[in-house]
């Protein structure tokens, strides 16, 4: 199971940044509610970096920056002791201190902390194996298979067709591929406001055409 007692299954950067943004794409045709969203993605997040952000609402937190230098990945598993930041972070490269120790990660708080440079494999400091890693990274391993059966059992099952979410589309997502109507329509049976999605794909600078 991915967790940062066994990361070879976390995708790389790159791939990890495109896996990203399909989560957030898919959240956003699913839930015109922003509120019960899990997963959002905020492409003009600072000049240069981006973000990812995976909150269940009941305390569990993940962020992901993406920035010229890598990316730095702190997860914060609610009801964990939190282990002595200074260890989870030991080794953290200069590029990712504003972000690991400024806000709003300084109020979410430290569970597991991860970084890669240039396309590196992953790091990780020094910490408590406890950490509540394989609650929060599993979504991230690059198959689409996970975010259906996570998105079937956590949205209301009328939001699908009903042989539930399709597979090719999400794939589709997953590697990036322009989201056009017939790929919307067949994720879902209604869309509300074609244009809130716009702005979320605007936000998430994912391709698109819907002419």
């Amino acid at each position: 199971m991915l967790s940062t007692q066994d990361l070879t299954a976390l995708p790389a950067e790159l791939d990890l940044q495109r896996i990203c943004k399909a989560l957030a794409v898919l959240d956003a045709i699913i839930s015109p509610e922003e509120e019960y969203r899990y997963h959002t993605y905020d492409a003009h997040w600072g000049e240069g970096e981006e973000v990812f952000e995976m909150n269940d609402g009941e305390g569990d937190q993940m962020l992901v920056l993406f920035a010229p230098e890598g990316a730095v990945i702190n997860g914060y598993a609610d009801g964990l002791e939190e282990a002595d930041k200074s260890q989870l972070t030991h080794g953290l490269p200069q590029p990712f201190h504003e972000f690991i120790f400024g806000e709003p990660v300084n109020s979410i708080g430290t569970t597991f902390c991860l970084w890669t440079i240039d396309n590196e494999p992953w790091q990780l400091g020094k910490g408590a194996t406890d950490d509540g890693s394989d609650e929060l990274l599993y979504i991230l391993d690059g198959h689409p298979r996970t975010y259906i059966d996570w998105a079937q059992e956590y949205f209301e099952e009328d939001r699908f067709p009903k042989d539930g979410l399709p597979l090719g589309p999400v794939t589709q997502l997953y590697y990036g591929e322009t989201l056009t109507k017939p790929m919307v329509q067949a994720l879902v049976t209604h869309v509300a406001d074609w244009e809130a999605l716009r702005r979320d794909l605007d936000e998430i600078n994912y391709p698109y055409d819907f002419d």
